[in-house]
This record gives C-alpha cells, structure tokens and sequence, in this order.
C-alpha cells in the first residue's frame, strides 16, 4: 500500500480512537477526580462538624494516597490480565460507594479509615488508563491522547468547584449538612456508570466494532515492538527495581505534591478574600479553565518534535515561579491571577512526562512500571495534603506553603531533563 495512503489510515485511525475511547475515559476520571478532591470544599465545614484541626483533616485527606500507593501496582497487573472493561467498572463502584459512606462519618477515625479505603479502591484506575493507551496509540500521538485524557481533571475541578460550593449551601436539606450532600452528590455518578463501562468499553482494538479491518492492521504494524521492546520484557516485578523507573518515581514526586497542595488548598485561600461558599466555587473554575487550555495546548506543540523533553520540564519551572510570585505580589487579584497561571503549568508538562516510561517498557512490564510511578508520585498528594496544612498553622498565612511547593515542583523539573538523558531516544514510526 503507498506511503501516502498509510498515512492517511493512521490519520483517520487515531482520530476515531481519539474520539470513540478518550471521551469515555476521559468522564471516568473526572468523575474520580472530584471524588478525591471533594474533601477541599467538604472541610470549610467538616473541620468544625468533626472537631478536627486543619493539620488532623490534612492527615485524613492525604490518607488517600496511602492506600493509593499500597493498591496500585497489584491493580494494574490484575488489570494487564483481566482487561480494562472488567477491572474500571469494578475500580467505580467501589469508590463511588466508599465516596458515598464518607458523607455519613461521625469522628475522624471513621474519616481516616474511609478515606484509605477511598484509595485502595481508586488505585490503578490513572495509570490502568496510561497503560491503556500504550495499546491504541503509537508512541507520536500519546502525549496528545494523554493531555485529551488529563483535560478531565480540569474540568472535574470547575465542575467540582462550582458544584462544591453550591452543595455546601444545600446546608440542611433533606436533613443533610452541606458537607455531607459533597461527598453523597459526588459518589452517586461512578456507581452508576459502573455498568455502563462494563458494556461499552472494548477489551482491546481487536473488539473495537468501530474499526475496520483495515485500521487495525495498521494499529498493529504501528504497535509492534521494535527489537529494543523484545531484549527489554522480563518479570513485571522486577520492573519495580529498574533503576529507571525508581528515578522517574522520585521526580514524578513533585508534580503531584504540587497540584494537588494548590488544587487543596485555593478554596481556602479564595475563601479568605471574604467570599460566599457559591461565589468561592465559581472564582475556583478560572484556573481550572487556564488548566485545560494549557493540556490541549502544550502537548498538541510537543507533538511538533521528537524529543518533547522540555515540554515536561519547561512547565513545571514556570509553574515553581509563578507560584513564589503569588507570595510576593500584593493583593488578592493578582495573588490569585499568579496560582491560576501555575496551575495551567503544573498540570500541562504531566501529559509529556508520561510519554518517557514506554520508550523502555513495554507489555506487563509497562502497567508494572505506569503503576509504581504513579502510586509514588502520588505519595505527594499525601506530602502535600499534610505538609501545606502543618505549614499554615505554624505560620499563620495561607499563600507561604506555596514556597514548599515551588521548590519541590523545581525539582521535579530539574529531574526531569536530568532523567531523560538515561532513556533510549524515542523514534518516530511510519
């Protein structure tokens, strides 16, 4: 078949998986997304409903990411076995029910423990997706399939922060506190999409119906491992001791501490501006709408170059600086203009980040690897959900925990080039 004629397939191919699978894994996380980052709206008044400090709710939001990180690598092998359709609706009904029973907890023990549970029940849904993706998109077009899929967690935090706020006036209807309609509104919707992902989702390309024969020829040719792919396949465990991937771990580290630390806590620093919890929620959906055009934008320019390294490492870099500026400028305008700004690049340079395992893992040796980054990583989430609380209540200001997260988002980017230059070159396939 003529070059051009292939090229045109692997055009039309990727385009329809970009819109026939993403969107739908794509509601999937924005769905979990707010329902692990509910609890930032729930505190304004679950702290005081609880009897707890802002550093005991820190604790017991960031116990997520214990569970999180103890779960995920066992998850994503079970799914490398089991398939995506089976293992994602069983990962949303546990949480959604887990997110649902958080509304009714009466002590902080009750609090700590649901919400450990609320990440052993999510853990392997993200990186199952990243893995997922290895099997529909060549290594060119994963960066933009990634940054389609993680404009989810944007939108799931302008929704979250919009719908947040609303249901925290809710205060009192039905007999239910505004806190408690957060968390039941919230795990409501994964229950019930539960089944419809397990009926509509395909195991693989080959049970994709809305590709032709002729498209999945060509997906396979693209997929096929190269010579580099074969040497490298081993046990997936011992993939956890690959020096690469432990150092990919470590940098990973800061994106997560960084986004999730700002994601956390802006309802709280907007809420000092002396605003309602309705106006709070609405004000919270501009970063969130800089995040999303800064994921559809950055990696669309990565996917320009070959070696798209500075496309990860550039944004987490201007996001460490735009964070120490919302400490020194004066005034909440543009306090909140320079958070909303770091925002959109913490979370743009994620995309890219995650285009660096598969270019040495592949097969199980690739969910073994996507899942131990991930649930590493993720441990900044509890980094960050303890740490900026001990800091604000050691210095009495909201904005000085964003200097924490500033140097650790450095270090991530700073890593990030430094790890690159470890890994094979990536190469571009007909």
């Amino acid at each position: 078949m003529p070059g051009s004629d292939m090229a045109d397939i692997g055009r039309i191919t990727t385009r329809r998986i970009m819109l026939r699978l993403v969107p739908l894994l794509g509601l999937i996380y924005m769905i979990a997304y707010i329902d692990r980052q509910n609890v930032a709206y729930a505190k304004l008044q679950m702290v005081d409903a609880l009897g707890m400090s802002e550093a005991a709710y820190g604790l017991g939001a960031g116990l997520f990411f214990l569970g999180y990180f103890l779960f995920e690598v066992p998850s994503n092998l079970i799914l490398e076995r089991v398939g995506a359709r089976a293992w994602f609706a069983r990962i949303m009904a546990t949480w959604g029910t887990v997110t649902i029973l958080l509304g009714f907890v009466e002590s902080a023990t009750s609090f700590y423990v649901l919400r450990f549970l609320l990440g052993a029940a999510e853990a392997g849904f993200f990186p199952g997706v990243l893995y997922v993706l290895t099997l529909w998109f060549p290594q060119e077009h994963r960066a933009r399939a990634v940054g389609a899929f993680m404009l989810s967690s944007a939108v799931a935090n302008a929704i979250g922060a919009a719908i947040g706020g609303a249901l925290l006036d809710a205060d009192g209807t039905l007999g239910l506190a505004g806190w408690q309609w957060v968390f039941v509104a919230t795990g409501i919707p994964a229950v019930v999409l539960a089944p419809v992902v397990l009926f509509v989702l395909p195991r693989g390309p080959e049970e994709a119906r809305w590709l032709t024969a002729e498209q999945k020829a060509w997906l396979a040719k693209a997929l096929a491992p190269s010579d580099t792919d074969t040497a490298d396949e081993g046990s997936a465990w011992r993939t956890l001791a690959d020096p690469r991937v432990l150092l990919l771990c470590l940098v990973y580290i800061g994106f997560p501490l960084a986004a999730y630390g700002l994601s956390y806590w802006l309802p709280t620093i907007v809420a000092g501006f002396g605003v309602s919890n309705t106006a709070n929620g609405m004000l919270n959906i501009i970063p969130w709408m800089l995040v999303a055009v800064a994921l559809w934008a950055v990696p669309r320019h990565a996917a320009r170059y070959a070696n798209q390294t500075w496309h990860a490492a550039g944004p987490a870099l201007i996001g460490a600086l735009f964070l120490v500026l919302s400490v020194v400028v004066p005034g909440p305008v543009l306090k909140f203009t320079m958070l909303s700004i770091a925002a959109a690049a913490i979370f743009s340079g994620q995309p890219v980040f995650w285009t660096l395992p598969p270019r040495f893992l592949s097969g199980a040796r690739a969910a073994a690897g996507f899942a131990a980054i991930n649930s590493v990583g993720n441990l900044g989430g509890l980094i960050a959900q303890t740490t900026v609380p001990a800091i604000h209540d050691y210095t009495g200001s909201n904005l000085a925990p964003m200097l924490f997260l500033a140097i650790c988002l450095a270090a991530a980017g700073l890593g990030v080039l430094a790890i690159e230059r470890r890994l094979p070159r990536p190469q571009r396939r007909p």
